[in-house]
């Protein structure tokens, strides 16, 4: 059976960890059969380019790699019901639309996934950063940013059957049934 789960959190809280401890537990209890680790981010640097590595090293084998920053739509869409898919992060990804695509095809692909989502076969882990808790920026593209973020982390916690926001590593539940 198809499950939506949002976790959000800052920068180095630990929803990573979580997101996948949440995955192979699925697949431990047997709910789920391959794990698909779906990687948004861009190893545009070398700093960028260590973050994806030091992920890479803290996962097990049961992983299967698929780099995408921007048709996750697709993805999700095609999966079957064996699968889960692990999408690290929504912000990146949605970074990716407004700096590389812009604000419309961006808006355009936040309503093809949130299609994909309503209709998925799959068990989905979405991982995203909570970027609104700050001040409003003062350029246009970060308040963009924040803004399409916080709606995006809306509408897919509309859909969502489970939304926790992780904080030091202490996952709070914020929706759903806690595990």
């Amino acid at each position: 059976m198809a499950q939506i789960h949002l976790i959000l959190g800052g920068a180095r809280s630990g929803k990573s960890r979580f997101a996948e401890q949440c995955a192979t537990g699925l697949l431990e209890q047997g709910q789920v059969k391959q794990l698909y680790y779906v990687a948004t981010a861009k190893a545009q640097d070398s700093e960028m380019q260590s973050r994806i590595f030091a992920h890479q090293a803290n996962r097990d084998r049961r992983w299967q790699l698929i780099e995408e920053s921007w048709h996750i739509d697709k993805l999700i869409r095609e999966a079957n019901e064996q699968a889960l898919l692990l999408v690290d992060c929504l912000t990146l990804w949605l970074s990716h639309g407004l700096c590389e695509q812009g604000k419309a095809a961006a808006i355009d692909k936040k309503a093809q996934l949130l299609s994909a989502l309503e209709n998925t076969k799959a068990t989905v882990i979405l991982v995203s950063n909570e970027v609104g808790h700050g001040i409003v920026p003062l350029g246009e593209l970060s308040r963009d940013f924040v803004d399409e973020s916080g709606w995006l982390h809306q509408d897919i916690a509309r859909l969502a059957d489970r939304v926790d926001f992780v904080i030091a590593g202490l996952p709070q539940c914020l929706k759903g049934e806690n595990v």
